[in-house]
Protein backbone atom coordinates (compact mmCIF):
# COMPACT_ATOMS: atom_id res chain seq x y z
CA UNK A 1 0.00 0.00 0.00
CA UNK A 2 1.31 3.25 -0.70
CA UNK A 3 2.02 5.84 1.98
CA UNK A 4 -0.67 8.89 1.86
CA UNK A 5 2.79 11.14 1.11
CA UNK A 6 3.64 9.13 -2.09
CA UNK A 7 0.09 8.99 -4.07
CA UNK A 8 1.30 11.52 -6.06
CA UNK A 9 -0.01 10.62 -9.89
CA UNK A 10 -3.50 9.73 -8.12
CA UNK A 11 -5.26 12.84 -7.88
CA UNK A 12 -4.69 14.43 -11.29
CA UNK A 13 -6.66 11.62 -13.00
CA UNK A 14 -9.74 11.62 -10.34
CA UNK A 15 -10.99 14.14 -13.11
CA UNK A 16 -10.23 17.40 -14.98
CA UNK A 17 -12.37 19.49 -12.47
CA UNK A 18 -9.55 18.68 -10.18
CA UNK A 19 -6.84 19.67 -12.47
CA UNK A 20 -8.77 23.25 -12.95
CA UNK A 21 -8.81 24.14 -9.49
CA UNK A 22 -5.61 23.28 -9.28
CA UNK A 23 -4.39 25.49 -12.32
CA UNK A 24 -6.30 28.18 -11.08
CA UNK A 25 -5.19 28.53 -7.56
CA UNK A 26 -1.06 27.81 -8.78
CA UNK A 27 0.72 30.59 -10.68
CA UNK A 28 1.99 29.93 -14.08
CA UNK A 29 5.22 31.38 -13.66
CA UNK A 30 8.24 29.79 -11.49
CA UNK A 31 9.76 31.79 -8.71
CA UNK A 32 12.84 34.20 -9.46
CA UNK A 33 16.06 33.08 -8.14
CA UNK A 34 16.18 34.66 -4.81
CA UNK A 35 12.78 34.31 -3.78
CA UNK A 36 10.96 31.79 -1.66
CA UNK A 37 7.23 30.27 -1.31
CA UNK A 38 5.83 28.66 1.65
CA UNK A 39 3.64 25.82 1.60
CA UNK A 40 3.11 21.99 2.23
CA UNK A 41 5.90 19.56 1.07
CA UNK A 42 5.31 15.64 0.59
CA UNK A 43 7.44 12.89 -0.21
CA UNK A 44 7.93 10.42 -2.59
CA UNK A 45 9.91 7.08 -2.56
CA UNK A 46 9.87 3.62 -3.44
CA UNK A 47 6.82 2.76 -5.81
CA UNK A 48 8.80 5.23 -8.11
CA UNK A 49 12.71 4.33 -7.55
CA UNK A 50 14.42 4.00 -10.88
CA UNK A 51 12.06 5.09 -12.66
CA UNK A 52 12.04 8.16 -15.18
CA UNK A 53 11.57 11.49 -13.77
CA UNK A 54 9.39 14.07 -16.01
CA UNK A 55 12.99 15.66 -16.73
CA UNK A 56 14.02 11.68 -18.46
CA UNK A 57 16.09 10.94 -15.42
CA UNK A 58 15.76 8.29 -13.84
CA UNK A 59 14.76 8.90 -9.53
CA UNK A 60 16.63 7.86 -7.25
CA UNK A 61 15.05 8.11 -3.93
CA UNK A 62 18.90 7.91 -2.27
CA UNK A 63 19.57 11.59 -3.54
CA UNK A 64 18.45 14.68 -2.96
CA UNK A 65 16.25 15.71 -5.51
CA UNK A 66 12.83 17.11 -5.80
CA UNK A 67 9.29 17.45 -8.05
CA UNK A 68 8.26 21.37 -8.53
CA UNK A 69 5.05 22.09 -11.23
CA UNK A 70 6.95 25.35 -12.38
CA UNK A 71 10.80 25.54 -11.61
CA UNK A 72 13.04 24.62 -14.65
CA UNK A 73 14.90 21.64 -14.44
CA UNK A 74 18.25 21.88 -13.03
CA UNK A 75 17.20 24.51 -10.34
CA UNK A 76 18.64 24.47 -6.49
CA UNK A 77 16.14 25.37 -4.29
CA UNK A 78 16.94 24.88 0.19
CA UNK A 79 13.64 23.51 1.61
CA UNK A 80 13.21 24.17 5.42
CA UNK A 81 10.57 22.68 6.92
CA UNK A 82 9.04 25.28 9.43
CA UNK A 83 8.02 24.11 12.70
CA UNK A 84 11.57 22.08 13.55
CA UNK A 85 13.84 24.68 11.63
CA UNK A 86 15.32 21.58 9.56
CA UNK A 87 16.59 22.46 5.82
CA UNK A 88 17.83 20.51 3.26
CA UNK A 89 18.95 21.77 -0.59
CA UNK A 90 17.71 19.68 -3.70
CA UNK A 91 18.02 19.69 -7.39
CA UNK A 92 14.92 20.16 -9.20
CA UNK A 93 13.96 17.14 -11.45
CA UNK A 94 10.96 15.98 -11.50
CA UNK A 95 6.99 17.76 -12.03
CA UNK A 96 4.49 17.56 -8.74
CA UNK A 97 3.29 17.52 -6.98
CA UNK A 98 -0.36 17.31 -8.07
CA UNK A 99 -2.33 18.02 -4.88
CA UNK A 100 -3.61 21.59 -3.86
CA UNK A 101 -2.02 23.34 -1.35
CA UNK A 102 1.59 21.19 -1.57
CA UNK A 103 3.91 23.31 -3.44
CA UNK A 104 6.94 20.66 -3.38
CA UNK A 105 7.78 16.84 -3.35
CA UNK A 106 11.24 15.34 -2.04
CA UNK A 107 12.83 12.22 -2.31
CA UNK A 108 12.56 9.84 0.41
CA UNK A 109 16.36 11.14 0.87
CA UNK A 110 15.28 14.84 1.29
CA UNK A 111 12.61 14.14 3.25
CA UNK A 112 14.72 12.28 5.73
CA UNK A 113 16.42 15.35 6.21
CA UNK A 114 13.60 17.25 7.27
CA UNK A 115 12.36 14.11 9.37
CA UNK A 116 9.46 14.12 7.23
CA UNK A 117 8.78 9.89 6.72
CA UNK A 118 6.69 9.70 9.37
CA UNK A 119 4.61 12.74 8.92
CA UNK A 120 4.20 12.60 5.45
CA UNK A 121 3.25 16.21 4.51
CA UNK A 122 4.85 19.44 6.55
CA UNK A 123 4.52 23.21 5.98
CA UNK A 124 8.02 24.55 4.14
CA UNK A 125 9.60 27.10 2.69
CA UNK A 126 11.67 27.17 -0.66
CA UNK A 127 14.53 29.50 -1.34
CA UNK A 128 15.38 29.22 -4.66
CA UNK A 129 19.08 29.28 -4.98
CA UNK A 130 20.31 29.02 -8.33
CA UNK A 131 17.44 28.53 -11.57
CA UNK A 132 18.04 25.65 -13.71
CA UNK A 133 18.28 25.77 -17.48
CA UNK A 134 15.24 23.35 -18.13
CA UNK A 135 18.14 20.52 -19.83
CA UNK A 136 17.68 22.95 -22.98
CA UNK A 137 19.99 19.80 -24.73
CA UNK A 138 17.46 17.12 -24.37
CA UNK A 139 17.07 15.83 -27.48
CA UNK A 140 13.17 15.61 -28.26
CA UNK A 141 10.21 17.45 -26.47
CA UNK A 142 7.00 16.84 -26.14
CA UNK A 143 3.47 17.76 -24.77
CA UNK A 144 2.38 16.19 -21.37
CA UNK A 145 -1.74 16.37 -21.44
CA UNK A 146 -2.08 14.52 -18.75
CA UNK A 147 -2.47 10.89 -16.66
CA UNK A 148 -5.71 8.95 -16.69
CA UNK A 149 -7.03 6.40 -14.40
CA UNK A 150 -10.74 6.20 -16.17
CA UNK A 151 -11.16 4.41 -20.05
CA UNK A 152 -13.28 6.96 -21.39
CA UNK A 153 -11.52 9.97 -20.10
CA UNK A 154 -8.37 8.22 -21.55
CA UNK A 155 -10.32 7.69 -24.81
CA UNK A 156 -11.69 10.84 -25.38
CA UNK A 157 -8.26 12.80 -24.28
CA UNK A 158 -6.71 10.74 -27.16
CA UNK A 159 -9.20 11.08 -29.86
CA UNK A 160 -9.87 15.16 -29.06
CA UNK A 161 -5.78 15.29 -29.70
CA UNK A 162 -5.89 13.03 -33.02
CA UNK A 163 -9.36 15.22 -34.08
CA UNK A 164 -6.71 18.25 -33.57
CA UNK A 165 -3.93 16.91 -36.11
CA UNK A 166 -1.19 15.81 -33.08
CA UNK A 167 0.13 12.61 -32.99
CA UNK A 168 -0.41 10.98 -29.36
CA UNK A 169 1.21 8.04 -27.93
CA UNK A 170 0.18 6.45 -24.76
CA UNK A 171 2.65 5.84 -21.59
CA UNK A 172 1.74 3.19 -18.89
CA UNK A 173 2.41 4.59 -15.58
CA UNK A 174 1.90 3.42 -12.25
CA UNK A 175 -0.92 3.26 -10.25
CA UNK A 176 -3.22 1.84 -13.10
CA UNK A 177 -2.54 5.24 -15.28
CA UNK A 178 -1.98 5.91 -18.47
CA UNK A 179 0.02 8.97 -19.71
CA UNK A 180 -0.87 11.22 -23.01
CA UNK A 181 1.64 12.56 -24.65
CA UNK A 182 1.88 14.62 -27.93
CA UNK A 183 4.81 13.88 -29.74
CA UNK A 184 6.82 15.03 -33.10
CA UNK A 185 7.45 18.24 -31.59
CA UNK A 186 10.36 20.42 -33.01
CA UNK A 187 12.05 21.19 -30.18
CA UNK A 188 11.45 22.73 -26.69
CA UNK A 189 9.82 26.21 -28.02
CA UNK A 190 7.62 24.47 -30.15
CA UNK A 191 6.91 21.80 -27.30
CA UNK A 192 6.09 25.22 -24.73
CA UNK A 193 3.31 26.73 -27.31
CA UNK A 194 1.85 23.38 -27.87
CA UNK A 195 1.64 22.98 -24.28
CA UNK A 196 0.06 26.94 -23.97
CA UNK A 197 -2.64 26.21 -26.71
CA UNK A 198 -3.59 22.98 -25.03
CA UNK A 199 -3.81 23.98 -21.35
CA UNK A 200 -6.86 25.92 -21.90
CA UNK A 201 -8.53 22.67 -22.61
CA UNK A 202 -6.24 20.65 -20.23
CA UNK A 203 -4.70 22.99 -17.26
CA UNK A 204 -2.00 20.44 -16.46
CA UNK A 205 -0.58 20.32 -20.18
CA UNK A 206 3.45 20.98 -19.75
CA UNK A 207 6.20 20.56 -21.98
CA UNK A 208 8.35 17.57 -20.57
CA UNK A 209 11.73 15.82 -22.47
CA UNK A 210 11.00 12.99 -24.43
CA UNK A 211 10.34 9.20 -22.48
CA UNK A 212 11.49 6.18 -23.78
CA UNK A 213 8.15 3.94 -24.41
CA UNK A 214 9.21 1.88 -21.29
CA UNK A 215 8.84 4.32 -18.64
CA UNK A 216 6.77 3.94 -15.80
Amino acid sequence: MLRRSERRQLVPTAGWVAVALLAACTSIRPPAAGSDEEGLASWYGEPYHGRPTASGRIFDQRELTAAHRTLPFGTRVVVTRLDNGRAVEVVVNDRGPFVAGRIIDLSRAAAAELQLIGVGVARVRVSVLVLGDGMLDAPCWEVQVGAFARPENLRRARETLVNLGYRVRLLPASGGLTRVRVEALRGRQEAEATARRLAADYPGAVAVPCLPDASN
